[in-house]
């Protein structure tokens, strides 16, 4: 199975404040920037690349939060696993909308594969840790935000070993974020 990052970052490299919070994503940048022509930078074209998802229970508790409506919920009928050792059912408001999973990696992956789905997004900053750290991320796309967070929850936790990135590609947005894919390599 593929396995795909696309994340945002301050500039920095955090994922989130102390506390856990993603307002400056909303907040930074140019908001007078011109973005018709890719007003999500890519990722509805991302989300229509992949079959299945897969984030940690606080990246689950971090979308619960938000409470989104029908309409803003980015994800769409994509099916979504949530690993977690210690929360066995989701938030009432996303009951139906995720699947909550104990166990090792490599059996939801041999799982979903025997499902059929053959392509997912990886998301959490521990999740795609966990999923570097076993071999099983292919690329990451990463969109850094103009601001400087200065203190934070990482993109990334402890590696086992040097990753190497390459095949970047990158795109500078008017709203000033960058963007860079990257095929992931394992030395």
């Amino acid at each position: 199975m593929k396995c795909s990052v696309y994340i945002a970052t301050s500039a920095d490299g955090y994922i989130a404040t102390p506390d856990g919070g993603v307002d400056w994503l909303y907040n930074s940048g140019n908001s007078k920037a011109d973005m018709d022509d890719n007003p999500d930078m890519g990722f509805s074209e991302f989300m229509a690349s992949v079959d299945c998802m897969i984030m940690g229970r606080k990246c689950m508790e971090m979308i619960s939060s938000m409470n989104l409506s029908p309409e803003q919920w980015p994800y769409g009928d994509t099916h979504i696993v949530v690993l977690s050792s210690t929360v066995k059912s989701p938030p009432e408001n996303l009951t139906g909308k995720v699947e909550m999973f104990s166990g090792e990696v490599t059996d939801l992956i041999e799982k979903l594969e025997g499902k059929g789905f053959d392509h997912a997004y990886i998301d959490g900053g521990a999740t795609i840790t966990s999923f570097l750290n076993l071999r099983l991320i292919d690329e990451m796309t990463i969109t850094r935000a103009p601001v400087l967070l200065g203190n934070g929850i990482s993109l990334f936790g402890k590696l086992d070993n040097q990753i190497k990135l390459s095949d970047s590609e990158a795109t500078a947005f008017a709203n000033d974020f960058i963007q860079v894919k990257y095929r992931v390599n394992y030395l």
